[in-house]
């Protein structure tokens, strides 16, 4: 007995089936959801992937170095120098950082330059931190024209409980640049459950 083979017609280029195309609209969602979505992860990279800050070490002052804590009492008065003599000038390259994601008893450090670019010795009166759980060493509280000091900011996530936060610590530094005698430094870091 033969069988019988059915035959297939083809559609023809005016009827039969058509694959259905996405609106324009769908694909211009995408495309942006898929752009901003990179532009935030690079974002978000880039802040915790930034580079130590370079000096060259025979740069770096030594006089005197020092502990910042968390005191917010008034300090020492500031020792501006006479207008009319040459002037410090305090300069922060990069006066933030974002640790990013960290454990709740974590312990993350970041070092900041502080350069003087002015014709006169940068002194610093006094540093202090914005809360008990930051503390930064610096290098040096006197920092000639043209030289750096190091500041080391110290966080610690298990000081008290950050869980599931997202915190902001930072240096006041208190100088004789009277164009910028409060200088800031900035840290961010989300502190995880666990």
């Amino acid at each position: 007995m033969a069988r019988k083979v059915k035959k297939h017609k083809k559609a023809s280029a005016s009827g039969g089936s058509r694959k259905k195309s996405v609106p324009f609209y769908w694909v211009a969602i995408g495309v942006l959801l898929a752009g901003v979505g990179g532009y935030y992860l690079s974002i978000n990279t880039n802040q915790n992937a930034q580079a130590e800050p370079s000096y060259a070490e025979e740069d770096v002052a030594r006089q005197q170095p020092f502990t910042a804590f968390h005191e917010m009492g008034a300090g020492p008065s500031i020792p501006f120098p006479p207008a009319d003599q040459p002037q410090p000038k305090i300069a922060i390259p990069s006066d933030y950082f974002n640790f990013g994601q960290i454990g709740a008893r974590d312990i993350v450090q970041r070092k900041f330059v502080i350069r003087n670019d002015g014709d006169a010795p940068l002194t610093i009166s006094r540093a202090y931190t914005t809360c008990g759980c930051t503390t930064a060493e610096f290098t040096a509280r006197v920092i000639p024209p043209g030289k750096v000091a190091i500041a080391t900011l110290v966080f610690n996530a298990g000081f008290h409980d950050t869980r599931g936060q997202t915190v902001d610590r930072g240096i006041i530094i208190e100088n004789n640049d009277r164009r910028n005698s409060k200088a800031e430094i900035w840290t961010r870091a989300t502190v995880a459950w666990r």
